[in-house]
């Protein structure tokens, strides 16, 4: 009976169909965006169900402002 050998990709393959992304400081991303927000640029709106990519600590960060109420 013959072997039958089956190939499985590599893991760094298998990470290459994966968009390779570019990396920004949020301190230059945040300006453009809150312009393009502000002065209602329509491309803006072709972006808004992508994901973006930020650390844990950001996370967290930003998870406990959201559940912060403004006080008074």
């Amino acid at each position: 009976m013959a072997a039958h050998l089956r190939v499985f990709p590599a893991p760094d393959e298998l990470e290459a169909d994966i968009e390779p992304g570019i990396r920004i400081r949020l301190g230059d991303l945040l300006p453009l965006v809150a312009m393009a927000q502000r002065q209602h640029f329509i491309w803006l709106q072709d972006f808004l169900d992508d994901e973006v990519s930020i650390s844990t600590d950001l996370h967290d960060v930003l998870m406990a402002f959201r559940s912060c109420k403004p006080s008074a």
